[in-house]
């Protein structure tokens, strides 16, 4: 039985990504030292995968939901901690 899933972000700027989650988001994390220094692993908890179909030489893609009890203080820590919202939430 499958009981879990890796799931990738593809970054420019992956040190400022995985700082983003491990400072800002607060996520758990583990130091994979065998992919180099700085190399983190997030425990992101539940997690669901949806599949999505793209146009052909769309190129890489993805989006990331996050999920709360209370999305109004949820926001509110988050711009406190430097996260930048370019939107309202969307249900």
């Amino acid at each position: 039985m499958i009981t879990a899933v890796h799931t990738l972000i593809y970054s420019d700027d992956a040190h400022a990504t995985r700082a983003f989650l491990r400072d800002v988001l607060g996520w758990k994390y583990v130091d994979h030292e065998a992919s180099g220094p700085g190399w983190l692993i997030f425990k992101t908890g539940p997690s669901e995968l949806g599949v999505h179909p793209t146009s052909a030489g769309a190129g890489l893609q993805h989006q990331i939901t996050l999920m709360c009890d209370d999305v109004d203080a949820t926001m509110r820590d988050l711009e406190a901690k430097g996260a930048e919202f370019t939107g309202p939430p969307e249900d």
